[in-house]
């Protein structure tokens, strides 16, 4: 072959492979031609299936879908269950792999097995502490009822019977094993389950796919115990992959305290990952968590005191699990009767689906500190005692020492009176530090307005706060000492502020007027809502506002007046203050009202003891005048601060500034 005829038929190959690389087709006719192709063979299929004008059954439907690779298109109903979704004539709608738009195949579900309703009988199971109702419609859990417990509403009735609380409502619940199926996807959600073996605290339900496939539940309770044994057992599916299966787990809880809003406002999904702190999905809105860094040790259904908490024995697996909170809007059925809407889409970490099972502690109880540390798994984070300090002031020295009172039977409101004397009474040599400087800073107020009339140009800023300097450390004050006796109480005053709302031991515990010391207190109930404030007038409240406005005046005796135009005058906000707990609080507990109340109260009797008894002021002014004295004169001089020799070399800097 000689060089012309190379060349030729390299041209010629590149003009072949121009031709083809322009006149291809784009990827949207590809596309457009694979649709068309695909719903051909939906088409065909079809045809062999049933004449046009006859309708098929789900069967025939997910049979086309296998064929031409086509899943099920799944959606949640009413009841929080997942199904297939339908057209408005009620054909079954799937989602094309190839285009991921949703395909619907014409003929509607007409068989008998896709309309019929599944017979559904109620069985119960309990123990000494929780009755619990299973419907053998989608083995399900129904109704958990806690003995010992009651809601709000029936305990204000006072007629000494104690209607059992209801945690988990039985027409907004389900429990659902859900996975992959012969070209769909199966969910146990509205199938029917037979009753194997039953007794007083153990149910076995078992429900069968046809041949030697089935899934059954198994519910144990124990006397004593909250949890509940929960297994689910799988036979003869191996083919369905291990790992695909999930349990969809629904709850809408009701409401059981006294102000449905406050309920809300604390009530969430928590989890914990293998080897990582506790995380929860928001309690302010609506939230979703689907991505998880590891396998999952326990998901928690939470209210204010009261929780569902699911605990496998090995975890779930983090891939496809999926939590999620969503609030009731004001139009929504469930808005003036239940909490909020759980969701929860857990991977079951199966290992076998031919011969296997998974086992779960089911817990339904309330949020007693002591009771979820007995398991051993951190579930007991899910109460809100602080975080960081606070928690560990809350859990080693206020909750024990508080639970240490109520162990001897005593009225509960007793308990925080003494509990409050306990933490006063540690903490006075900090007020005694707090009153002595605070006294000095009184007696040094007239040199130190002497100071401003002497410097009021903001030129002079700078020997005006080295002369104030030099008066602090001359009399020995400083106005920074009362400081910080101040922020070592202030992890006892957060601290308290979570743990009273928190504390399970309140909830339905009177004192004096109070009928629960875990909800407000109210001796008028007002016709109208105030905005900000409440329908109710908390007396707690009142009496805890009016001793911190008694507080701040004896306080304010030594706060000086701001020296610059725009700054605020302190003395007024701190008198502010108090009329903003009144709104703050009137909703809040009123054990935690309570103890703000007596500890103020504490303090102001406090601090005129020390005034009347331990300090006199004229001879800490003569003290502080001598000392001033020795300084000026010829006695030891007073070493100077690294701050005020600090201040003199910007003053100097400044000087020779203005020199130039």
């Amino acid at each position: 072959m000689d060089r012309n005829t190379i060349i030729g038929l390299g041209l010629i190959g590149g003009l072949l492979a121009l031709y083809t690389y322009f006149n291809q087709p784009t990827e949207e006719e590809i596309r457009q031609a694979q649709v068309e192709a695909r719903e051909q063979a939906i088409a065909d299929s079809l045809a062999a299936i049933a004449p046009a004008e006859d309708t098929i059954s789900l069967e025939e439907a997910n049979t086309v879908a296998v064929a031409n690779h086509l899943q099920p298109k799944m959606v949640m109903n009413a009841d929080s269950a997942w199904v297939q979704a339908t057209d408005s004539l009620n054909n079954p709608i799937y989602t094309d792999t190839l285009t991921q738009q949703d395909t619907v195949i014409v003929g509607g579900l007409s068989t008998t097995a896709a309309t019929s309703e599944v017979e559904n009988t109620s069985v119960w199971i309990e123990n000494d502490r929780l009755k619990i109702e299973l419907h053998t419609e989608g083995g399900r859990v129904a109704n958990v009822l806690l003995k010992e417990f009651e809601s709000y509403e029936n305990f204000a009735k006072e007629d000494s019977v104690i209607t059992a609380l209801k945690l988990i409502d039985g027409e907004h619940s389900n429990n659902a094993v859900r996975f992959p199926y012969e070209g769909g996807v199966y969910s146990t959600a509205d199938k029917a389950f037979e009753i194997v073996s039953q007794n007083d605290n153990n149910v076995t339900l078992r429900h069968s796919l046809g041949g030697n496939k089935a899934i059954e539940y198994i519910y144990a309770l124990e006397d004593g115990k909250y949890d509940m044994t929960y297994e689910i057992r799988m036979y003869g599916l191996g083919e369905v992959t291990p790992q695909n299966v999930m349990l969809d787990w629904n709850a809408k809880l009701v409401k059981t305290e006294r102000l449905l809003s406050e309920q809300r406002r604390i009530s969430t999904v928590f989890f914990k990952e293998k080897n990582e702190n506790y995380d929860y999905l928001s309690e302010a809105s609506d939230d979703d968590q689907d991505e998880f860094e590891n396998d999952i040790d326990w998901v928690a259904f939470k209210q204010s005191y009261f929780s569902s908490i699911l605990m496998p024995a090995n975890g779930f697996g983090k891939n496809g699990s999926d939590l999620k909170i969503t609030t009731f809007g004001e139009n929504s059925p469930f808005y003036d009767t239940h909490i909020k809407d759980y969701q929860a889409q857990l991977n079951l970490g199966m290992t076998s689906t031919d011969n296997g099972s998974v086992k779960m502690n089911w817990f339904f109880g309330p949020n007693d500190y002591e009771l979820l540390s007995s398991y051993n798994n951190e579930t007991e984070d899910i109460i809100n005692l602080g975080w960081g300090i606070f928690r560990w002031v809350n859990v080693y020295a206020i909750q024990p020492l508080f639970n240490w009172f109520a162990s001897f039977g005593i009225n509960l409101g007793i308990a925080i009176l003494l509990l409050t004397i306990v933490v006063k009474s540690v903490l006075t040599p900090i007020q005694w530090k707090m009153f002595t400087s605070s006294a000095k800073m009184r007696i040094l107020k007239p040199e130190i307005e002497e100071l401003n009339k002497k410097y009021p140009n903001k030129e002079d800023a700078m020997k005006k706060q080295m002369e104030t300097m030099a008066l602090y450390k001359e009399t020995g004050s400083s106005p920074l000492a009362g400081c910080v006796p101040m922020l070592i109480q202030m992890p006892i005053l957060f601290a308290v502020f979570r743990f009273f709302p928190s504390s399970f031991e309140l909830r339905q515990k009177s004192f004096l007027w109070a009928e629960d010391l875990s909800s407000y207190d109210s001796i008028a109930n007002l016709s109208f809502d105030i905005p900000f404030y409440g329908d109710h007038v908390s007396l707690f409240t009142l009496l805890m506002a009016a001793t911190t406005l008694i507080y701040t005046i004896l306080n304010s005796s030594n706060m000086q007046q701001p020296q610059q135009e725009g700054m605020p005058n302190m003395k007024y906000i701190m008198y502010f203050f108090p009329i903003m707990m009144i709104f703050f609080f009137n909703n809040y507990s009123s054990g935690l009202s309570y103890y703000y109340f007596i500890s103020t109260l504490m303090s102001i009797l406090t601090m005129v003891v020390i005034k009347n008894f331990f300090v006199d002021e004229e001879k800490l002014k003569a003290k502080m005048a001598a000392k001033k004295a020795e300084n000026a004169g010829g006695g030891k001089k007073a070493k100077k601060s690294k701050f005020q020799e600090r201040l003199e070399q910007m003053q100097k800097a400044q000087q020779e500034k203005m020199k130039k």
